[in-house]
């Protein structure tokens, strides 16, 4: 991919309903991306990596969480089950029961305290973490719920489903604040930017829609996939979406005009979680072609390539400090992995 080409779409915008259809893409400068991110681009090393795996599960884990102090991993899988990791160890500190389905997606509230889960039967449970109690189950949907996250500020949980819905709960009490609709097909995943203003949901229907949060209007519809999208996440900096689809490419788009800023091609098979380090200087891919990718966003260009998983790898996210990814693989494999940056040879020598 040359270095100086991003591709920008160009979406027409009528009061507030936003037309989808694509524009002819024009070319642009590397500058211009540079500013998009609107971040310092520091050059990351991942040179030497330590790998630990880790086995529980007897089948496919959807999705992995980590808790704000760090200390705990949460895993969600196809086995109805949820375990809580020791995040230094990897030894299981608990084993959640409760769900008569597969278990789809996990987030911890920004407090640590409670943990959300989401499943096939429709419903969204809440654990308290300490003791591994549910203190509450919401009966959130008719079809499977896809994905849940605490809001950054903790005040609400939102959900998207099977219906094409994505609703707002009030993460108190759990009552229903919002149903937002507009997708014609199943809702593959939200993400909630970390200024509480905006949703990215993406579906089966191709389609990636930006919301805000307080209102629930629809602010964008984007687009921009060949195919299903099944991964989105926000930048720290609010101001960037990524998207994955099963077209094998992940995307860039700009949140308050909705453009596109480039396309990532490399994997073989369809992407399956996208997510950004703390600074917003890299990406981190996970696909069904058994890999995990780290993309530098400056250029556009792959990092490392992450091999190990003998089945496709569901789930990927950064650590706090970005020096460790946390993985969940599909069945035939089941395994929780932690992937950390142990730096350049000569610097761990010189310390």
């Amino acid at each position: 991919m040359a270095n100086n080409i991003i591709k920008i779409t160009t979406l027409i915008v009528l009061s507030a309903s936003i037309c989808s259809c694509s524009q002819p893409e024009t070319k642009t400068s590397q500058p211009q991306l540079t500013e998009a991110l609107s971040t310092k681009i520091k050059t990351p090393n991942w040179e030497n990596i330590s790998l630990k795996s880790f086995s529980g599960h007897n089948n496919t884990i959807w999705s992995v969480a980590i808790n704000p102090q760090e200390n705990l991993i949460a895993t969600a899988s196809e086995d109805n089950n949820i375990k809580l990791w020791n995040a230094q160890t990897g030894e299981l500190v608990n084993t959640l029961t409760g769900h008569t389905k597969g278990v789809l997606s996990v987030s911890f509230s920004p407090d640590g305290e409670r943990l959300a889960s989401s499943s096939k039967e429709g419903v969204i449970k809440i654990w308290q973490v300490a003791t591994g109690e549910n203190i509450r189950t919401i009966n959130a949907s008719e079809k499977a719920v896809r994905s849940v996250v605490y809001i950054p500020d903790g005040k609400k949980i939102v959900n998207s489903d099977w219906a094409n819905n994505i609703k707002i709960w009030d993460a108190k009490t759990g009552e229903l604040i919002k149903t937002l609709t507009g997708h014609t097909k199943g809702v593959f995943a939200i993400a909630v930017s970390p200024d509480n203003k905006t949703i990215a949901s993406v579906s089966k229907d191709k389609t990636i829609k930006i919301w805000n949060l307080e209102t629930g209007n629809l602010i964008h519809s984007i687009l921009g996939h060949d195919d299903n999208i099944r991964t989105v996440a926000v930048s720290p900096d609010s101001k960037i979406i990524a998207t994955g689809s099963v077209d094998k490419t992940i995307k860039l788009w700009q949140v308050e005009t909705g453009n596109l800023i480039n396309t990532l091609s490399g994997h073989s098979q369809y992407i399956n979680s996208v997510a950004f380090n703390p600074d917003g200087t890299t990406l981190v891919s996970a696909a069904e072609d058994k890999t995990i990718k780290l993309w530098n966003l400056n250029e556009g260009e792959v990092i490392r390539t992450l091999s190990g998983s003998s089945a496709g790898v569901n789930s990927a996210i950064f650590t706090a400090d970005g020096k460790s990814l946390i993985s969940g693989s599909a069945a035939n494999d089941s395994k929780l992995r932690i992937w950390h940056d142990l730096g350049k040879p000569e610097l761990r020598k010189r310390n």
